[in-house]
């Protein structure tokens, strides 16, 4: 690796846009690869630095290449919830269904963690499928109620999914649908909520 893709890779992951253009002008590679085969512009998304995003995008910087964990300048935003890094993204074309060292996509992870705002517009903005099944045999509803913490955030990731199509009824690789989930934990709005969603002999799923 010679000092100007260094000096990329560095720029990026400090949001320093204008060094990321001067980089890129003098002949840097735009996907170069850190030793964890990070790009800039994974770097960028990882710390939500959207402006450097931005240039390097413009640079044909690939959103969809994943680095040695199978992270993508696309996947991570799910994780940070950056509603802004994911509409810099997409203009240029990301793969929705690629997935995470889980075999999860990007609505996984953000409804994990509650981020409403990201699982809003990733939902309204996207046609990513809200009942995509991870290696875990979890869809981000399962997610939502099993990882989650039944407080308000979860609960309108939770109606933002089910608003969105997804199905209350598929069930974990033991039967268990999120309605049992839910009543197991004792989140019982979540459990009302799910209960809205479908028959209870559908949602309950195994015993």
């Amino acid at each position: 690796m010679n000092a100007l893709d260094h000096t990329l890779l560095a720029a990026a992951a400090h949001g320093d846009a204008v060094a990321v253009r001067a980089a890129l002008d003098a002949g840097a590679r735009v996907d170069v690869r850190d030793r964890h085969r990070r790009t800039p512009l994974l770097r960028a998304a990882l710390r939500d630095h959207v402006p450097a995003a931005r240039a390097l995008l413009a640079a044909g910087a690939d959103p969809n290449a994943q680095d040695d964990r199978s992270d993508s300048p696309w996947l991570v935003t799910g994780v940070t919830g950056s509603v802004a890094m994911m509409r810099a993204l997409l203009p240029a074309g990301p793969d929705l269904r690629l997935t995470d060292r889980y075999g999860g996509t990007a609505l996984i992870p953000a409804a994990e963690r509650g981020h409403v705002p990201y699982v809003r517009a990733v939902l309204d903005e996207t046609a990513i499928d809200v009942d995509h099944v991870n290696r875990l045999g979890w869809t981000a509803l399962l997610e939502a109620v099993i990882l989650g913490d039944g407080g308000a955030a979860h609960r309108k990731v939770v109606a933002l999914l089910l608003a969105a199509g997804a199905d209350p009824g598929l069930p974990d690789p033991y039967g268990r649908t999120a309605l049992h989930h839910a009543e197991r934990h004792g989140l019982t709005e979540i459990a009302a909520l799910l209960r809205q969603a479908g028959s209870p002999r559908a949602l309950h799923g195994a015993a």
